[in-house]
C-alpha cells in the first residue's frame, strides 16, 4: 500500500499492530540514547505524524492517534497535524492528560501496548506501565518503526569520529574516567553504563557528526573499575583516535554488539543505570544478568560536566568573541541591503549568518538550525523557515533571529529581535517588558543555594506585572563543544539544581503573541563567585555574549535606573572587546549601531571609539 500521507502511514500501522496483538502503539521522540535532537533515521514519530519537534510523544489506538507538544511547540503543532485525525495534546495546559494518563484511558481491560525497547527510554517505559496496572495491561515490545518505515529512511550515522584535544577540554578521558570511578564510588557502584550522547562525549573527548548540528557519536560506554568499553562502529574511527582511545586505557567494541556483552558479563558489578537516559532495552538486559546488580542513579556525568573548568571556559569566551564579531557583520550587511530596498527573505538571514560565521577561526558547525523568523512567525518558538514556506522581510516590525555556532573552542546561542521599521505600540511595550525581564537576571545577584527555579522567577516578573507569560524556561544550559542544550542546571520553574561557579545558562526571555508577533532577547551567561560575607556566598553571572541590543524599541520611562545602567555599561564592554576585533569599515557600522543606543551612553561609547586601538 500507499505510504506517501500521514492517513496511509497510519493505516498501515494500525494493520501492523492488529498482526502483532498491540492495541496501542507509543512513538516516542528518541533514539538508543536519549538525544533531543535525533539522527534523521531515528525520526519516526516525524514520519508518522507529521509533526517536527522535541520532547513529544504520539499515540496511536484502534480508532484515534494523538500528539503531546510542549508549549514551544503549540503553534507549530497545530499547523503541521492539521487536516489529520491527530489530536493535539498540550502538554501543562488545564485538563490535559499525560501520555501515561491517556494510554491508561484509551487501552481495554488486559489490553497490550507496543513500544520500541531501543527508542524509549526505561523511565518512559515505567510510568507508563505504572498507569496501565490498574487494567491489567501489559506492555510489548516491538520495532513497527523499523518494520513499516523501508522506503526513503535515512541511514544510521557513519561520519568520522575524533578526540577533542586536551588544550581545549582539560582533561584527557584517561583523567575524566578517574573522575567518574571516584564518583560512582561514592555512590556505591563499581560500573556505570554511558548511553546518553553528550555525557560520553565530555568523558571521553569524543566527537563526530551524527546528528545536524550536534557534534556527537553514536555510541555507547560501558565504565568499570578497571575497564572502559566504548562500543561505536569501528569503521569510522580513524586510526590515530583509536590509538589514542587505547593509550587512555579504553577497549573498542563494535556498536551493535552492546546487547549481547551485556548479556555475557560475567564479572559480578554493581552497575548504575539512571533509568532516564538508559533506553528500555539496555536497562532490561542489565537486569536480566544475574552476575550484574542495577542500581539507579542519575547520571554523576551530567553534573560534572554542567561546571566547566578553566579551560573550557577560557577558551568559551573566545569564541564568543569571534561570534559576536560574525553578529556584527551580518547586522551590518542585513541593514545595508535592506536600506539598499533588496529583496530579503527569512532564508536570506540564514545565508548572511553562515556566510560570517564559517568565516571564523575554528568553526566546525551551526549549533542548532538558525531561527529567522519576520512577524508573526516569531510567535512560534522554534519556527524555521523553509524553501516553500517563508516570509519576505519588510520595513516595519521585528525581526527575530536566534542562532549559534559550534567552534573548536566553544557553543554559542544567542538571540536578538531587531526592529525593521515602524513598530506598533504593542511590539515596543512588548520589547521593552522581555529588555527588563533579560536585564533582571542578568544583573542578579544570590546566595549560594539558589536553584533554577528560584531564579527563573526573577526573570519573569516585569511580565507578570502585565499578566503575561512565555510558555518556556527562561534559559539552559549550554555544552562545551556540543549540544546547545546540556543540562543539569536550567532557569525554569521545575529545575531544582543549585547554581555553582563554572556553570553557563542563557538568558532567554520573550512574548509571543500567536500570529502577531515573537520577541526574544537572550545572551550567555557564565555563573561566577562575587563575594563572601558574614551572610555566605554570593553568586551573580557575567555575560559570554557581547552583541548590540537594539534599543531604539524600548518605550521611555519602563526601565529602571538600575536597569539603564546595566545596558549602558553592557554596551561599553561590548565595544571595548569588539572594535579591536572589527576593521575600519566594520568600525564605522559599530560606530552607526551606537547612535541606537540609549542617549545616555551615545558621547562615552563616541570617545571610546576615538581612543580604541583597532587592529584589522
Amino acid at each position: 500500500m500507499s505510504m506517501n500521507t500521514v492517513p496511509e502511514r497510519l493505516a498501515a500501522l494500525r494493520a501492523a499492530m492488529d498482526a502483532n496483538g498491540v492495541d496501542l502503539y507509543l512513538i516516542p521522540v528518541g533514539d538508543p540514547h536519549s538525544s533531543e535532537y535525533l539522527p534523521d533515521h531515528y525520526t519516526s514519530l516525524t514520519y508518522f505524524s507529521g509533526f517536527h519537534g522535541e520532547n513529544s510523544n504520539f499515540v496511536v489506538t484502534r480508532d484515534k492517534s494523538a500528539l503531546w507538544a510542549d508549549g514551544r511547540y503549540f503553534v507549530q503543532a497545530e499547523k503541521e497535524i492539521a487536516g489529520t485525525e491527530i489530536e493535539l495534546e498540550r502538554m501543562g495546559e488545564p485538563g490535559v492528560p499525560t501520555v501515561e494518563q491517556y494510554c491508561a484511558d484509551a487501552l481495554p481491560e488486559g489490553g497490550v501496548l507496543g513500544l520500541c525497547g531501543l527508542t524509549a527510554s526505561c523511565q518512559l517505559v515505567r510510568s507508563v506501565q505504572k498507569a496501565l496496572d490498574a487494567k491489567h495491561g501489559t506492555i510489548k515490545t516491538l520495532n513497527l518503526e523499523d518494520e513499516l518505515w523501508t522506503e526513503g529512511r535515512p541511514a544510521l550515522p557513519e561520519t568520522p569520529a575524533w578526540l577533542l584535544s586536551k588544550e581545549y577540554a582539560g582533561f584527557a578521558p584517561a583523567e575524566k574516567l578517574e573522575q567518574l570511578r571516584a564518583k560512582l564510588k561514592e555512590l556505591g557502584c563499581t560500573a556505570q553504563l554511558v548511553g546518553k550522547l553528550d555525557n560520553l562525549a565530555w568523558l571521553l573527548n569524543l566527537r563526530a557528526m551524527d546528528i545536524q548540528c550536534t557534534p556527537y557519536a553514536m555510541a555507547y560506554c560501558y565504565v568499570t573499575g578497571d575497564r572502559a568499553v566504548l562500543f561505536i562502529n569501528t569503521r569510522r574511527l580513524g586510526a590515530e583516535a583509536a590509538a589514542e582511545l587505547k593509550e587512555n586505557g579504553v577497549e573498542i567494541a563494535e556498536y551493535d554488539d552492546i546487547l549481547t556483552f551485556l548479556a555475557a558479563e560475567t564479572e559480578a558489578q554493581t552497575v548504575l543505570a539512571d533509568p532516564a537516559s538508559v533506553n528500555y532495552a539496555v536497562y532490561e538486559t542489565l537486569r536480566n544478568n544475574p552476575a550484574l546488580t542495577v542500581k539507579d542513579e542519575a547520571d554523576p556525568l551530567l553534573p560534572m560536566k554542567g561546571v566547566k573548568n578553566e579551560t573550557e571556559l577560557n577558551h568559551n569566551r573566545e569564541a564568543h568573541l569571534r561570534d559576536a564579531v560574525a553578529m556584527v557583520r551580518f547586522q551590518k550587511e542585513l541593514e545595508e541591503r535592506l536600506a539598499a530596498g533588496e529583496e530579503l527573505t527569512e532564508l536570506t538571514v540564514d545565508e548572511i549568518l553562515h556566510k560570517y560565521r564559517s568565516a571564523q577561526d575554528k568553526f566546525i558547525v551551526e549549533s542548532f538550525g538558525t531561527i529567522a523568523a519576520y512577524g508573526g512567525n516569531a510567535a512560534m518558538m522554534h519556527y524555521h523557515a523553509t524553501e516553500e514556506d517563508h516570509a519576505k522581510l519588510e520595513k516595519k516590525g521585528f525581526l527575530l533571529v536566534d542562532s549559534g555556532a559550534t567552534y573548536m573552542d566553544g557553543t554559542t546561542d544567542i538571540t536578538r529581535t531587531y526592529p525593521l521599521g515602524e513598530l506598533t505600540e504593542d511590539e515596543k511595550r512588548f520589547y521593552t517588558w522581555t529588555l527588563q525581564c533579560h536585564i533582571d537576571i542578568a544583573k542578579a545577584v544570590w546566595l549560594n543555594y539558589c536553584d533554577g527555579h528560584m531564579l527563573d522567577t526573577i526573570a519573569r516578573e516585569p511580565l507578570w506585572q502585565h499578566l503575561i507569560n512565555y510558555r518556556c524556561g527562561t534559559g539552559h544550559s549550554v555544552s562545551f563543544v556540543g549540544n546547545v542544550h546540556e543540562g543539569p542546571h536550567a532557569l525554569n520553574g521545575r529545575n531544582t539544581t543549585v547554581f555553582q561557579p563554572g556553570m553557563i545558562v542563557t538568558d532567554e526571555p520573550g512574548v509571543y503573541e500567536s500570529g502577531v508577533v515573537g520577541i526574544r532577547i537572550e545572551n550567555e551567561l557564565e555563573c561566577y563567585h562575587k563575594a563572601d560575607n558574614q551572610y555566605g556566598t554570593f553568586l551573580a553571572f557575567r555575560p559570554l555574549t557581547f552583541v548590540p541590543i537594539a534599543t531604539s524599541p524600548v518605550v521611555p520611562g519602563i526601565l529602571t535606573k538600575d536597569e539603564i545602567e546595566w545596558l549602558n555599561a553592557y554596551h561599553r564592554e561590548v565595544f571595548t572587546k569588539l572594535a579591536p576585533r572589527l576593521t575600519e569599515e566594520e568600525r564605522s557600522a559599530l560606530v552607526a549601531l551606537s547612535q541606537k543606543l540609549l542617549d545616555a551612553f551615545r558621547a562615552e561609547t563616541e570617545a571610546f571609539l576615538q581612543t580604541a586601538a583597532i587592529g584589522d
